[in-house]
């Protein structure tokens, strides 16, 4: 108790003497109710970590899952094979603005964290004002979710931003029941089923959490909720239509998750939760050692919490508790990584549920805690990070793409003399080699690969030409592509190898096997 004591008399006198330091801190403090602050945070978190993520993927190409995401992308459409189509429409229309680069894409994903942590400060202003709503972002960017998670931009990380709106617009039907934000929260709530099918929890979480609530009969006898179903319904019409058309095929590809017996589902559900736990450590340690002492009154806080939070907290608990359910009945999957966007409302249920004023020494000391993570992180870890990944590689072969697809390309043309229209073969390379590639070739071979070469008058040269592309260590890879290669009739094996290469610095190399079909 003592030392609580004396803690919290150091904090008020730095408080009522701050340290010269402090001072520029202390003036960003006082702009959050003005308007500017924490705008000027989410630049500085987008500069820093956008930094980051170019400074340690330097020598490597993007995840393959974010060049999955621009290449579902380069065709706009109400849904893909995998997954439903938000994520390609963001990727589409980011490309439109701004380069076809690694460091555009790393910027794309720290813009959606940016947005997401906008739309989570909407949620905390509902609740609190001042210097809470920082630490509600502050204890955020703590997590892994917003920087590590958010840089593979894929169904998962567009949830990022789509799971805090939806939340931001139900709350405010809830509260005023008027068509504008009804129509808002349905409209919201199918974006982030748009995004991925997992979102579903969310919606069913809304519904739950109203039940549950002491207002749901002003709720449900109001015409609010089915505005909201109406709206959603009509958001997903496309999208639905699509669905059926191309035999549900996202919706195929999700169930190929659900190949569990129990005693697994059991085991994924406990390392899902304990995942999710490991992913708020830091944050909860840092928010203990703020409030000291007073994390006893938690319980209290939590039983006391007004009518707001505590819809916000039965919404919480059932994104994470629906997915549980479902896996122990389903047999499904249930990687942690899969909710990591709906921590924030732990965070703002617990922030803005305490009762007492957090002095400025303590919000301060946050802010400077969670700043020196993302210098350090930049300045040390990144250059760190690239110098191994440059000698050790990855296992999907990131440290490769660029100099795979420029040889790719350059044999093409070499036995052709035209542009690589597809490629195929590992997914990996296919992918790198359709991004990194001048002639940017279509992933996946055409329909005619899939069919014996009997009358190649109905087809043109240009069609039936493509590049199947494997690591020589991937013996299926090889045989498939030989396969198709075989079938064209005509093909060239080809194999050479590729170093990575790290501001002039030759790294590790892999051998790639390519079957080159030129008619």
């Amino acid at each position: 108790m003592f030392p609580d004591l004396a803690f919290a008399a150091t904090a008020e006198r730095s408080d009522r003497n701050p340290a010269a330091w402090r001072q520029p801190l202390l003036r960003w403090l006082d702009g959050i109710e003005a308007g500017w602050a924490v705008p000027l945070l989410l630049l500085c978190f987008v500069a820093v970590w956008t930094g980051y993520l170019t400074i340690a993927y330097s020598g490597a190409g993007l995840h393959p899952d974010v060049l999955e995401t621009w290449a579902f992308g380069r065709q706009l459409a109400w849904g893909y094979a995998k997954h439903p189509p938000l994520m390609g429409w963001v990727a589409r229309a980011w490309t439109t603005m701004f380069p076809l680069s690694d460091w555009s894409f790393h910027l794309m994903a720290m813009t959606n964290a940016a947005l997401a942590l906008w739309f989570v400060d909407l949620v905390s202003r509902r609740f609190v004002t001042g210097d809470k709503r920082v630490i509600v972002l502050l204890l955020l960017m703590l997590t892994p979710t917003y920087q590590f998670h958010a840089q593979r931009f894929n169904a998962n990380s567009v949830q990022l931003a789509t799971w805090p709106l939806a939340t931001y617009c139900f709350l405010r039907a809830f509260e005023t029941r008027t068509m504008p934000w009804s129509i808002a929260a349905g409209t919201a709530a199918a974006l982030a089923v748009l995004g991925k099918y997992y979102s579903i929890f969310l919606v069913m979480s809304f519904a739950l959490a109203a039940i549950a609530h002491p207002q749901r009969r002003a709720y449900f006898t109001s015409a609010s909720p089915w505005i909201s179903a109406a709206a959603g319904l009509g958001a997903l019409s496309m999208h639905l239509d699509w669905l059926g058309a191309s035999g549900g095929a996202p919706i195929q590809h999700a169930l190929a998750h659900a190949a569990s017996d129990l005693a697994t589902s059991a085991r994924d559900s406990l390392f899902f939760v304990l995942g999710l736990l490991a992913a708020m450590a830091l944050p909860a340690v840092t928010w203990i050692m703020v409030v000291g002492a007073r994390i006893r009154r938690l319980p209290a806080e939590m039983a006391a919490l007004n009518g707001g939070l505590r819809l916000l907290s039965s919404i919480a608990i059932g994104t994470v508790s629906l997915p549980v359910v479902n896996a122990l009945i389903m047999g499904t999957d249930l990687p942690s990584l899969w909710a990591l966007q709906g921590l924030f409302m732990f965070v703002v249920i617990i922030v803005c549920g305490t009762s007492h004023r957090i002095a400025r020494f303590h919000t301060v000391n946050v802010a400077v805690l969670t700043a020196g993570i993302a210098v350090a992180a930049a300045t040390v870890a990144a250059p760190l990070h690239a110098l191994y990944r440059n000698n050790h590689g990855y296992e999907e072969g990131r440290t490769y793409y660029r100099q795979t697809a420029e040889e790719a390309t350059r044999q093409w043309r070499e036995l052709t003399g035209r542009p690589l229209a597809y490629i195929g073969g590992t997914e990996s390379l296919a992918l790198a080699t359709a991004f990194y590639s001048a002639d940017h070739p279509h992933y996946g071979l055409p329909a005619a690969a899939d069919q014996p070469a009997a009358d190649p008058s109905r087809e043109t040269t240009e069609e039936r030409g493509w590049v199947s592309l494997c690591f020589r260590d991937q013996p299926d890879c090889i045989a498939r592509a030989e396969r198709a290669a075989a079938r064209a009739g005509h093909f060239i094996r080809r194999e050479f190898l590729v170093h990575s290469r790290l501001l002039g610095n030759v790294g590790c190399e892999r051998a790639v096997v390519a079957y080159i079909v030129t008619r």
